[in-house]
């Protein structure tokens, strides 16, 4: 019986062989990041891989459960509340900390951190692994990427005092990246979806394999501009710090709601993914607009150091949910 017992144990320390992979991306990019001419290689690399994500997706899914995921307003002005409100309120709280808390410098990041919408690849990614409600997270991701592009800049201008606008690029990018190949795979569903469905384990690859892109390519960039001798250790471990109680924070109290509103784990997954995360993608060109370059990079320190958390805490969370029975009830 004790055998038993240990052999239980043993097991549940076996190694997450995911989050190795998104360590060991990370390890690359520090010793081996994308440069010159294979920055922008990489760079188009992980854009065909979202793309081929949203044609996949889109290929999969029943018209029934996109339709019924446009439609499910209660999660997406959740989705959007911990957005736009709750993560504003939270980074604000974290940059009025004392300085021996929070390093002055990366107060003004933390607060441009908050001001962003969500990410929209990464949330469908780890909503796909964890068996959640992929058509909501497509709208709901996709409307506050939407609306960010407006939103941000002027909770920034608010928040900060800052002045700037936004240009149409995001929005344009977000159509012809993310909802045009959804809509294709959409289109072309009679003809490819049973192909596509009988080769789920591809899809998760796929999702999976972009996720990598991502981790890869974000670091990279963050390695090249040298952002990480702006400050001392002591700041970047703060920094640290503060981010995992920013997350742990934000997943927490979106759990909580989920769960007191009475969404199905389907919707709790996608409530938690969607509302939990911030957008790097977003993030870095909305900042070229608002800041001058002497303070950009400290602007996105935070944002770099929130990202690479939020992946490898996600993965984590995505698998455990992954690993659920599929016992709970599937209304909301």
């Amino acid at each position: 019986m004790s055998g038993e017992k240990t052999g239980g144990w043993i097991s549940r320390l076996k190694p997450d062989w995911y989050i190795i992979l998104i360590i060991s991306m990370v390890a690359l990019a520090s010793l081996l990041p994308a440069r010159g001419a294979a920055a922008p290689a990489f760079g188009l690399a992980t854009q065909i891989a979202i793309a081929l994500v949203f044609f996949l997706h889109g290929a999969k899914l029943s018209r029934e459960a996109v339709i019924k995921g446009v439609t499910h307003w209660r999660l997406h002005l959740l989705v959007l509340a911990a957005t736009f409100v709750m993560f504003p309120v939270l980074c604000l709280g974290l940059a009025a900390l004392p300085g021996a808390i929070t390093p002055a410098a990366l107060a003004p990041g933390l607060i441009f951190l908050g001001c962003l919408p969500s990410t929209i690849q990464s949330s469908i990614g780890f909503t796909a692994i964890a068996r959640g409600n992929v058509a909501a997270t497509v709208a709901s991701a996709t409307a506050s990427n939407l609306l960010g592009i407006a939103v941000t800049p002027v909770l920034a201008a608010i928040l900060m005092q800052t002045q700037g606008g936004f240009s149409l690029h995001s929005a344009q990018t977000i159509i012809l990246q993310l909802l045009l190949p959804f809509i294709a795979g959409q289109l072309l569903r009679p003809w490819v979806g049973p192909w596509i469905a009988r080769r789920s384990k591809m899809v998760g690859y796929v999702d999976r394999g972009s996720i990598l892109l991502v981790v890869y390519s974000a670091f990279s960039e963050a390695v090249v501009e040298g952002i990480w001798t702006k400050v001392s250790a002591l700041d970047l471990a703060r920094l640290l710090i503060l981010c995992c109680v920013l997350l742990a924070a934000v997943l927490l109290i979106t759990l909580f709601a989920a769960r007191s509103l009475k969404f199905n784990k389907e919707d709790e997954i996608t409530i938690v993914f969607c509302g939990s995360k911030k957008s790097l993608a977003s993030g870095v060109p909305m900042a070229g607009v608002l800041f001058p370059g002497a303070q950009l990079g400290l602007i996105l320190l935070p944002i770099m150091v929130f990202h690479q958390i939020q992946l490898m805490a996600c993965a984590v969370i995505a698998n455990a949910y992954a690993k659920r029975a599929d016992t709970e009830p599937q209304t909301s």
